[in-house]
Order: structure tokens, then C-alpha cells, then sequence
């Protein structure tokens, strides 16, 4: 039996066609081997071409994940204290009133817009007339990039129906249930220096600030000039803060005090509606995106936090805006 030169046994193999190597007449015709070096260059070109598609999505992500569900903000006042401190940053999740309605104690981000307008008072800038320039405006506030508008942080503490009164032996009343407030006002702070007896409007939310003395809230904007007696439309909240990310030493969540837990609250209460929120930037002086992404891996964790009063504490106005 014949087999191929240089082969032997029954298992030889012939050359494959195109296993040639070219000969000294197929190199001087011109047929050249590629280089080294261009093999390593179309190399680095590939992996800077994945890298870049790396960024992109990852920016694609985050910008979505801001518009839709999460987004950080900084708080610039103390109107909150002490449940939350100038200069902290927390979580907003904006899909839970998707969900849910809005409940008593909550603490959420809203919109001056039907309410309160700037701080100043002034309403918030109308959007652009040119409808482009508009289109461009409401994506780049869905991302929570820019944004005219003012935003503030406040508690719940009336829904649509509810009858709030202050003060029934100390206490501020809801539907005439007293709430027990200890547990989250400002050390020493009464409910309220200012008497009010309010019935919350269809489709509006009565809030306060925790720092009740030099809170801007709806008790400050009770006069005729503030729509339906210093109360936020429902329609305007951006979405509720239940997590403090920054600095680490606040870090914890943003429980709803037991005191909202009590049954004669709900006894007959139908609640908020759920509310539809529509791509509005909530961004309260947002920080970049990259903290919200980097706030999410704690999300799950959950921690009692007894806060004590702190001197020293610079006292801001209002609450949180952009």
C-alpha cells in the first residue's frame, strides 16, 4: 500500500490546501506575511471599539435607571432635621407610586409647580414654547440633567379627605387620631407654633417639615395666594426618599413612624389614590449617577437609626429644591 512521501501507517493524513507556507517565488512576486505589529494594533482598535460599547451602555443604563427609578438627592437645608441632616444624600425610589398610593408618613419629593413655586414664591419659568426645544427639555429632565422647576422634601401627613388640626392637647390630629411625634421631630420642637385646622383637598397632600420651627410647609403657604390652602398636588410628586447613602455614618432607611401605623387611621380611610407619575427630573440638587448606582447594593440593608439632637447644626430654609 502507498502512502504519502514522509507519511506512514494507516492513519497518515494529506496537507491540507491551504496549510501552505508561500515559497521564495510567491514572496517575490509581492505576497507579503502580515506583521506583527499591524495584528497587534487591529488588536487594541477591537478592544477600544468593546470598551467604548461598554461606557455607552453603562451610561444608557444609568440615565435610565435615574429617569425611571432611582435617583439621589442632596439635601440643602435642615428643614428636615433630624431624620435628615444638610449635606445628606438619599435614595428616591420613583416607580413605588406606580404601585402604591401615597401614605401618611412617607417623606417624598415634589414639585413646586400647582403649589408653592421657587422659594421666592414666584412661579416656576413656563416651558419653552418651540416645540423642539421643549421635546429637548422634557428628555433631559427625565434623566434629571437639568431642570427649571423646584423641588422640595417634606412628611406626609394629610391625604385627600383628611381633616388635620393643631393643636388638640399638644398634638397635631389627623382625622382626629393624635399622632405621637416624638420619634422623628427635631429634639425639643413642638408639632406646631401655628394653629391650623385643614381639610386636605381631592387630588392634594398636606406636608410638614420635621424641623417644625423653621420649616417652609403647607402651613406657611395657608394664605390666599397659595392654592388650596398650602396643600401639593398629588400629581406633582417626583417619588418617595427611603434610604440615606451619604455620608456612611447616616447610613439607614427611612422607615414610616409607627405612629401612622395606627388602626384608627385607616378605619374607613380609602387612602391616596395610586399615583400615575409622569418622566419629571426629581432631582432635589441630584449628585451624580454614579452614586445612585452605587447606592444600590445596599438597598436591602436596613437599619434602626436613633437620632439625637447634635449642637451646632446649621438650620436651613425650606425644603429641598433644585
Amino acid at each position: 500500500m502507498l502512502t504519502p512521501t514522509g507519511r506512514k501507517g494507516r492513519h497518515a493524513r494529506l496537507p491540507a490546501p491551504d496549510a501552505t507556507v508561500p515559497g521564495p517565488d510567491a514572496l517575490a512576486a509581492g505576497e507579503e506575511l502580515p506583521a506583527d505589529g499591524e495584528q497587534a494594533a487591529d488588536g487594541w482598535k477591537k478592544s477600544w471599539r468593546q470598551l467604548m460599547l461598554v461606557v455607552v451602555a453603562a451610561i444608557v443604563f444609568m440615565l435610565l435607571v435615574k429617569a425611571f427609578i432611582f435617583q439621589v438627592y442632596r439635601i440643602p437645608s435642615g428643614s428636615m432635621e433630624d431624620t435628615l441632616l444638610t449635606g445628606d444624600r438619599v435614595l428616591v425610589n420613583k416607580l413605588v407610586y406606580h404601585f402604591r398610593g401615597i401614605g401618611r408618613g412617607d417623606i417624598v419629593v415634589f414639585s413646586g409647580q400647582g403649589s408653592w413655586g421657587t422659594t421666592t414664591g414666584a412661579p416656576d419659568p413656563a416651558p419653552p414654547g418651540n416645540p423642539l426645544v421643549r421635546a429637548m427639555y422634557d428628555v433631559l429632565a427625565d434623566v434629571g440633567l437639568y431642570s427649571t422647576q423646584t423641588y422640595y422634601i417634606k412628611r406626609v401627613i394629610g391625604l385627600p379627605g383628611d381633616h388635620v388640626v393643631c393643636c388638640v392637647d399638644g398634638k397635631v390630629t389627623v382625622n382626629g387620631v393624635p399622632l405621637d411625634e416624638m420619634s422623628y421631630l427635631f429634639p425639643g420642637a413642638r408639632p406646631s407654633l401655628q394653629p391650623f385646622s385643614v381639610t386636605v383637598a381631592p387630588g392634594r397632600l398636606w406636608v410638614m417639615g420635621d424641623n417644625r420651627a423653621i420649616s417652609d410647609d403647607s402651613r406657611g403657604h395657608m394664605s390666599a395666594g397659595s392654592p388650596a390652602m398650602g396643600t401639593v398636588p398629588e400629581n406633582e410628586v417626583a417619588g418617595r426618599a427611603f434610604l440615606i447613602i451619604w455620608p456612611p455614618s447616616q447610613l439607614g432607611d427611612l422607615p414610616i413612624p409607627a405612629t401612622f401605623q395606627q388602626a384608627a387611621l385607616h378605619a374607613g380611610a380609602s387612602g391616596a389614590p395610586v399615583l400615575q407619575v409622569t418622566g419629571a427630573a426629581v432631582a432635589a440638587v441630584p449628585a451624580a449617577g454614579a452614586a445612585a448606582l452605587a447606592g444600590i447594593p445596599v438597598l436591602a440593608v436596613r437599619m434602626r437609626r436613633v437620632r439625637a439632637g447634635r449642637p451646632g447644626r446649621r438650620r436651613g430654609c425650606a425644603g429641598a429644591r433644585r
